[in-house]
């Protein structure tokens, strides 16, 4: 079955992106001449997604007048503007703004190209991948060489099976986690209030053997300086010329 809601994470400052995000949201910093977010919005729409809550802080009547403009998927705000929550605090929150169930959760500033036309697409893969007896999270994740931006980290390893654990020098099968996550909503129904970082969570997956992941098909973008934004268009550019 498809994942028909999604929640994404939308409120972060993208302090590394100035000077262009003293003036400007990162998720609106354009692309190719189309807004970061509407990359992550189109991507989730193409999976299946219908209704997506995002939070906002920075720029945030910015943010609302913009998401304002789309119809698909719907958007539903999670309000931030009193306190940044970090990633998993700002994930708790906007969970709430949706039904109970299966979820996508994506970075608004983290995508990709080059998905084959005729082919399930990622988030569709990651969907059906995703089996909540078995897994707390599904982690969308990709290979080094197929990534423009990144700084070469490598977070986690991949093992036959599908389950991940964090990399360590020397392990085989590494790849970078690519802001794309299936999860149920019932997994955060006891997290906290306030602010705290996602990767809480991840470790806790580990820990448990409930981590999974899948590995990217096309290339992965992360725009994380302003030098980084004529690398993202020469990829893409790149791809829409036929790779």
């Amino acid at each position: 079955m498809p994942i028909k809601n999604a929640m994404v994470l939308a409120a972060g400052l993208g302090t590394r992106l100035r000077p262009v995000t003293d003036t400007m949201p990162k998720p609106l910093v354009p692309i190719a001449g189309k807004p970061m977010i509407d990359y992550v919005l189109d991507l989730l729409d193409g999976a299946g997604v219908e209704t997506a809550a995002v939070n906002v802080h920075h720029f945030a009547d910015r943010m609302e007048a913009h998401l304002a403009k789309r119809s698909r998927p719907g958007i539903v705000i999670s309000d931030e503007r009193a306190a940044l929550m970090n990633s998993g605090g700002g994930l708790a929150k906007g969970l709430k703004r949706l039904p109970e169930g299966p979820v996508l959760v994506m970075n608004a500033d983290l995508f990709w190209v080059g998905e084959k036309p005729d082919a399930p697409t990622n988030l569709q893969r990651l969907a059906a991948f995703f089996d909540p007896q078995t897994m707390d999270m599904a982690l969308l994740c990709v290979r080094n060489a197929d990534t423009t931006g990144h700084n070469g980290k490598l977070d986690f390893s991949l093992d036959t099976q599908g389950r991940l654990s964090r990399y360590k020098d020397g392990m085989e099968n590494p790849v970078v986690y690519a802001g794309a996550i299936a999860m149920h909503t019932r997994l955060f129904a006891d997290a906290p209030d306030d602010a705290f970082n996602l990767n809480i969570y991840f470790d806790r997956a580990i820990a448990k053997n409930r981590l999974f992941g899948i590995v990217l098909e096309g290339h992965w973008l992360t725009v994380g300086t302003p030098e980084a934004i004529g690398e993202a268009e020469d990829t893409i550019r790149r791809f829409q010329a036929g790779g």
